[in-house]
């Protein structure tokens, strides 16, 4: 049987809650292992969503949901056709009791979100703005850890990644420009607090 596809953000959450409802940890690997067959958008949201959650507060969590990003978004730029995380990355894991406590302080927005999201502008969701939106997430993911040191002030770059997540899921347009304007937004939140520790070409 073919496997279902997840086209919104409940879906997602309701995958996560899965893994969470496990008795044990849950690593980058079993989190990658369930979505990677569905496509690149569910990859970007999943680590941008757990960000913007609880867990995101979690000491060095931010800085190994960042690089999973910056993986899952370089291969997007490259057209890479079957996804790769390295071993040491993937075997990374939280309880499930944590997981399970994000995704439910996370449903009821996600539950919102779905509400909104139509088959718009699906122009915007193309395989060129997809690479573009994919090179933006690494740009964003590289904001995380300079913003770590500001109370609450990394889950704008997460925000803007999870948009790019769902953009590509849903495949809306819409969702995909509020991205841009969100990842604008945060190079500009970035700049004003930390405009020495950011890279050149991020600042420019």
């Amino acid at each position: 049987m073919a496997e279902q596809t997840i086209d919104d953000v409940v879906g997602i959450l309701d995958k996560l809650k899965e893994l969470a409802e496990s008795d044990r940890e849950v690593s980058v690997g079993d989190v990658t292992k369930s979505f990677g067959r569905r496509g690149y958008g569910p990859l970007l949201a999943v680590p941008a969503l757990v960000g913007a959650s609880p867990v995101g507060g979690i000491p060095v969590v931010p800085t190994i949901l960042t690089v999973v990003i910056i993986i899952v978004a370089v291969q997007m730029v490259f057209g890479a056709r079957s996804f790769w995380m390295p071993g040491f990355l993937s075997d990374r894991a939280v309880s499930s009791e944590r997981l399970g406590h994000g995704v439910a302080k996370l449903r009821p927005w996600g539950e919102r979100l779905d509400r909104l999201f139509k088959d718009r502008l699906e122009i915007l969701t193309t395989v060129v703005f997809e690479r573009i939106g994919a090179a933006c997430c690494v740009a964003l993911a590289l904001l995380v850890p300079p913003l770590e040191l500001v109370p609450f002030a990394a889950i704008v770059p997460f925000i803007a990644i999870l948009l790019f997540g769902i953009a590509l899921a849903v495949r809306d347009g819409v969702v995909m420009l509020l991205a841009f304007a969100s990842a604008a937004g945060a190079v500009y939140a970035a700049y004003r607090f930390f405009p020495s520790d950011l890279p050149s070409w991020i600042a420019l």
